[in-house]
C-alpha cells in the first residue's frame, strides 16, 4: 500500500506540473539519454571537406521538465544522423537544439534563438502545442519545417475540423510531418482493432481539452462507427481532473468493456492502469504513440502494462540491419534503448539530406531558398524516402507523410512487434 500511495503521489505531481496544450505533456521528467538537461547543443558536426556545404539545422523540444523524455530522444536521434552524414563527406550539417520545456511561448523564444544563430532548416518542435506555435513563426519566415513528432493537424494546417467541417488554420506550405497526423492514428487504430478482433466491447477514455487526444478520438470514433465496432463507454478527463479516473474506469467496467482505447499520453495511462487494477478491472488496453514511455514512469508497476497494445512507426527489436545499427549506436552513446521519437528525428535529418545532397546548395544558401527547394522536392511526387520509421515514405502538398504504423505489445517489460 505504501508503494502504491508513493506512486500515486509521484504521478499526481507529474500531471499537475505537466499541463501541456496539444500534448498533455505527461511525458516522464526522467529524460532518458541524449544529454538531458542541456538547453542547447551543437551536435555531431565534423570539420567539412574542402568546399563542402554546411547547412545549419535547428530543433526545438523539451530537454528538461516533464516531457524531457521525448525531446531528449529526438535530439539524440538527430545527433546520430548528423554524425553519420558528416562522416560521409560532401554535404555537412551543423545541428543545434534548444529547450522549450514543452511550453509554446518558450518554444517560440527557442525558435527565435535558432534564427539568431543562423538556422537554415528547422527540424521543428517535438510536441504539438509548441509545434503549432513555431509552425506559425516558421511559415511567416519561410523556413522549411519538418517535425519528427508534433502530430496535430494544427501544426501543418489546412485540415478541416472533423466536428465543424471548417478549416480553422490555413495550410502552412513550409511545414511537413515525419509522424502520423492525429486523424490517421485514430483511423488506423480502429481498423487494426477490427481487423484483428481485439475487443468485442470497447471503452474509450480521452482528454477533451487536448488537441492531440481529441484529434485522435474524433477520427477513431468515425472509423469505428464505419466498421461497426461496439463502443459501449466513452468518457473524458481534463488537465484539472487527470489524477482520479474512478468514474471513467467504473463506466467502462459496468458496461462490460473488454478493451479500453487510450488516445492519451503515458503518465495518464499509467494512472488509469494502476487505478483500474486496484479496482479489480483488468481489460485489454490499446494505445497510440503517446503510450510509448509508460515503462519509464517512475514508480509504475510495469507488470500492469503486460500485454498493452499500441501503434507506433518504430520497433527497436526489428531485425533489419538499419534498425539494429541505429539501436546499437544509440545505446552506446546514451545508455538507453531509443524510442520512436528518436527514430523519427533520425529520419527527419536523413530525409532532408536525401532531398539536398545532389542539389546546388552552399553554406550561404538562404533559408528561404532552401525552403523553396525542399518544398518542391517533398511535393514533387517523385521523391520518396525509406528510413527507420517507414519504407517508401512520401509527402504531398498537405504536409502529411504517407506511411503505415506497426502494431506492438508489451511483453516482459519490452516492446514486441505484433505482426
Amino acid at each position: 500500500m505504501k508503494k502504491f500511495l508513493a506512486f500515486m503521489l509521484a504521478l499526481v505531481m507529474t500531471l499537475a506540473l505537466a499541463a501541456c496544450g496539444g500534448d498533455d505533456g505527461q511525458k516522464d521528467g526522467s529524460a532518458s539519454g541524449a544529454n538531458q538537461g542541456d538547453a542547447q547543443t551543437s551536435g555531431g558536426t565534423q570539420p567539412p571537406a574542402d568546399g563542402a556545404a554546411v547547412i545549419k539545422l535547428g530543433g526545438v523540444g523539451p530537454l528538461t521538465g516533464d516531457a524531457a523524455i521525448y525531446g531528449s530522444a529526438a535530439k539524440g536521434g538527430a545527433e546520430i544522423a548528423v554524425e553519420e552524414i558528416n562522416a560521409l563527406g560532401g554535404l555537412q550539417f551543423d545541428l543545434r537544439y534548444e529547450d522549450d520545456v514543452h511550453d509554446p511561448e518558450k518554444s517560440v523564444n527557442a525558435y527565435n534563438s535558432l534564427k539568431d544563430w543562423g538556422m537554415q532548416v528547422f527540424l521543428g518542435s517535438v510536441t504539438s502545442a509548441p509545434g503549432a506555435a513555431t509552425a506559425a513563426e516558421s511559415n511567416a519566415d519561410h523556413i522549411f519545417y519538418l517535425t519528427p513528432s508534433a502530430s496535430s493537424t494544427d501544426v501543418i494546417g489546412g485540415v478541416a475540423n472533423p466536428l465543424t467541417g471548417s478549416v480553422d488554420i490555413s495550410r502552412r506550405d513550409n511545414v511537413f510531418q515525419m509522424c502520423f497526423v492525429d486523424p490517421d492514428q485514430g483511423a488506423y487504430s480502429a481498423q487494426y482493432i477490427s481487423d484483428n478482433s481485439l475487443g468485442s466491447k470497447i471503452a474509450v477514455i480521452y482528454k477533451n481539452d487536448d488537441i492531440y487526444s481529441t484529434g485522435i478520438y474524433n477520427s477513431f470514433a468515425a472509423k469505428a462507427a464505419e466498421l461497426g465496432l461496439d463502443i459501449v463507454s466513452t468518457t473524458t478527463f481534463t488537465t484539472d481532473s487527470q489524477t482520479d479516473f474512478s468514474v471513467q474506469i467504473s463506466d467502462a467496467k459496468n458496461n462490460g468493456a473488454d478493451l479500453v482505447y487510450l488516445p492519451t499520453y503515458y503518465a495518464a495511462n499509467a494512472l488509469i492502469l494502476t487505478q483500474a487494477s486496484a479496482s479489480g478491472y483488468t481489460p485489454k488496453y490499446f494505445g497510440v504513440d503517446g503510450m510509448d514511455g509508460i515503462l519509464s514512469v517512475a514508480g509504475f508497476d510495469t507488470s500492469l502494462a503486460e500485454g498493452v497494445m499500441l501503434l507506433t512507426p518504430f520497433s527497436a527489436d526489428a531485425e533489419d540491419q538499419r534498425t539494429q545499427s541505429f539501436v546499437s549506436k544509440y545505446v552506446e552513446k546514451y545508455g538507453d534503448t531509443p524510442n520512436q521519437f528518436a527514430a523519427d528525428a533520425y529520419d527527419c535529418v536523413y530525409a532532408i539530406y536525401e532531398a539536398l545532397k545532389d542539389e546546388d546548395v552552399s553554406s550561404s544558401t538562404s533559408a528561404s531558398e532552401l525552403c523553396d527547394l525542399l518544398i518542391g522536392k517533398f511535393t514533387s511526387g517523385s521523391f520518396s524516402f525509406s528510413g527507420l520509421t517507414g519504407e517508401n515514405m512520401t509527402w504531398d502538398a498537405s504536409g502529411a507523410v504517407s506511411k503505415y504504423p506497426k502494431g506492438m505489445y508489451i511483453q516482459n517489460g519490452a516492446y514486441v512487434g505484433m505482426d
